[in-house]
Parts: C-alpha cells; sequence; structure tokens
C-alpha cells in the first residue's frame, strides 16, 4: 500500500481541460517517484496514498493543489539588451534569469515586440486544472540511500 517511504511506480496520462493529452507514460517505462518526499504535486500524490499496486483510477488536481495559479506579477516586459550575446529571441524560449537578491529562476518568453521582451516566470503548468488518468503498477519500500537522497535510484545505482 502507499504511503510515506513507498516507491511507487505507475503509469499515468495527464490531460487539461479541453481533453488534449499533456504528457503521458503509455508505451514508456513507468514513472517512478519516493511518496512523501515532494516529488509530486501534493494533488496527485494525496490522490495515491493508500493505493496499492494494480489500481486504476482518475482524478482532476485543482491549481491550488497543483502548479498553483496564475500570478501576474510573474510577468514583466524587459529590454532585449538584458539578453546580452543572444541574437534571435523568441517566444517560447527559456532561460534563467537572476532576480532580486541573486534568486535564480526560470522565465520563459511569451512576446518579443521590437526591442520589449515579454518574460513569465509561473510554472508552464501554473493555473491549469490537471486531469489524471493513473495506473499503479508497483509499490515498495524504499531503500535506506534513497531515504537519504530522497528519490529513487534506478537498478542498484547510488549516484
Amino acid at each position: 500500500m502507499i504511503g510515506k517511504n513507498s516507491v511507487v511506480s505507475m503509469h499515468y496520462t495527464l490531460k487539461n481541460d479541453d481533453g488534449e493529452v499533456m504528457d503521458t507514460s503509455e508505451g514508456k517505462t513507468p514513472m517512478v517517484y519516493l511518496h512523501g518526499a515532494n516529488n509530486l504535486i501534493p494533488g496527485l500524490e494525496n490522490e495515491l496514498q493508500g493505493k496499492v499496486a494494480g489500481t486504476k483510477f482518475s482524478t482532476t488536481i485543482p491549481p491550488a493543489e497543483a502548479y498553483g495559479e496564475m500570478k501576474p506579477e510573474f510577468v514583466q516586459v524587459v529590454n532585449k539588451s538584458m539578453f546580452e550575446g543572444i541574437e534571435s529571441i523568441e517566444p517560447g524560449m527559456s532561460f534563467v534569469a537572476q532576480g532580486e537578491g541573486g534568486m535564480k529562476q526560470q522565465v520563459r518568453v511569451t512576446a518579443v515586440e521590437n526591442d520589449d521582451i515579454t518574460v513569465d516566470a509561473n510554472h508552464p503548468m501554473a493555473g491549469l486544472t490537471l486531469h489524471f488518468e493513473i495506473e499503479v503498477a508497483d509499490v515498495r519500500e524504499a531503500t535506506p540511500q534513497e531515504l537519504e537522497h530522497g528519490h529513487v535510484h534506478a537498478d542498484g545505482a547510488d549516484h
């Protein structure tokens, strides 16, 4: 049964409100994570709690339990000169920006108009309601090394 410190293998399909597939493990190896180590969005981790291998279910996770609401203050227009040494800047490009106090954060370019570049530091899935179809493939106890490192190790790997 899935609980804190379980290693969970699962297949998933993630869809948006329009039913479009945004991501899936279908046709690939299952996703593996350490339950209770904040490696998944909170809403999905809560839904998985107590499930067993072989369980299939669908769930809808609101933004507050996923990547949060869109924060307008995370969107700003900056001058092209901020992108020193980069010749062509296009919407969809991602950069690591240094914010106030020297903190680094990833931003996406959402618009380019002459020398004005609009960047967004919101998570790309912020504000979205996420629809999951889940199949729990396997559940096991985490190894001491996995618990120490806070994530799952691939077969025998230790870093």
